[in-house]
């Protein structure tokens, strides 16, 4: 694709990802905004991990891009343009078909809190898995701030080199500050990130490619099992916790189908112990039977524990799932209280 009409693409889908930041940018607590947004900061100048962050740049930045924001709260979604077609932003599958040509992957598609995610990078390769389309996209050319690494759309499963790549260093600057010793410590135990930061990240990238491939793939057989209906409760019950708790069940009912049981099968210790770092607390509140069994893993260096909680949550995840939709049938939009007392006492 020639660079002027690549710089107008990046320009539109850019565009929109700042109208979804302007309209989401105060969802999250104030720490995680900073956090979020001095390494959004660091992407957009494309300053190395580990540069010195010049406070006054990052400060007058910031405001800018807010006020660039308040601008935007209000703004309609601009269509992307290819070739002299017009294409909805969330068509992802007819513009990867004018794109894939060029070498370049598009997605765009609704996360937590019903927010737009976007984002136009480099399409290192395309393949066919268990009976979808996956992309890995490298190098990307427009984003929002939050940059999920993996998302799963319809038929296709979009996973971002460069967004995990920087979500692992996250995650650990976040451990570096008191070095816990817990299961994301261990994972990063696995390389040498004290003495070879960036093949250390390289490394550890390439090697969870694959735990999110397997976490999508489940998503795609949750959603086989869920149905539409699921993403009409999901929209019903956007901001609050019993969001949470839903896309939870969800979580853990993919990894069950999926992620687990391959992992347990194939025994690998840094994706094991990545695995159970990355959980979020609410995952780890309401599943605290996996805790345990990561434990005993931890001791024995046994994964069939592993591999029959796997076979257990799954048919656990998928009552409480269907629980919560015969709820949101019963009750509509009036269905959060119901479904998070019905979460909160199906604890695993």
């Amino acid at each position: 694709m020639l660079d002027a009409t690549l710089t107008d693409l990046a320009e539109t889908v850019q565009y929109n990802c700042d109208i979804s930041d302007a309209r989401h940018g105060a969802d999250d607590s104030l720490c995680v905004y900073l956090m979020k947004m001095r390494e959004y900061f660091r992407w957009e100048r494309r300053l190395p991990f580990g540069a010195p962050l010049e406070r006054q740049q990052v400060g007058d930045w910031l405001q800018a891009r807010e006020q660039l924001w308040e601008t935007l709260e209000q703004a309609p979604l601009r269509p992307i343009e290819i070739r002299g077609q017009s294409y909805d932003p969330f068509d992802a599958d007819a513009i990867n078909g004018q794109l894939g040509a060029h070498g370049l992957a598009y997605s765009g598609g609704l996360g937590r809190q019903a927010k737009p995610h976007f984002v136009l990078g480099d399409l290192e390769r395309r393949q066919d898995s268990a009976g979808c389309t996956v992309f890995i996209l490298a190098k990307e050319y427009a984003r929002d701030l939050t940059a999920p690494p993996a998302m799963t759309l319809g038929q296709s499963i979009f996973v971002r080199r460069e967004s995990l790549r920087r979500l692992l260093w996250e995650k650990l600057e976040s451990w570096r500050w008191s070095r816990p010793d817990n299961a994301l410590g261990r994972a990063f135990a696995c390389y040498d990130f004290e003495h070879a930061l960036d093949a250390s990240l390289d490394a550890m990238t390439d090697h969870e490619i694959r735990t999110l491939l397997l976490h999508e793939q489940g998503e795609q057989l949750a959603g086989e099992h869920l149905g539409e209906a699921w993403n009409a409760m999901l929209m019903d019950l956007s901001r609050t916790p019993a969001e949470i708790m839903a896309r939870a069940v969800r979580d853990h009912l993919a990894d069950c189908l999926v992620t687990l049981p391959a992992l347990a099968e194939s025994q690998e210790t840094a994706s094991l112990h990545f695995f159970v770092g990355q959980l979020t607390s609410m995952r780890k509140e309401i599943f605290p039977s996996l805790r345990r069994t990561y434990e005993q893993w931890l001791e024995n260096h046994d994964t069939t524990g592993l591999a029959a909680l796997s076979a257990c949550g799954r048919d656990h995840w998928q009552e409480v799932a269907s629980g919560m939709l015969d709820l949101h049938r019963r009750h509509g939009e009036e269905a959060a209280e119901a479904i998070r007392g019905l979460v909160d006492t199906a604890r695993l």
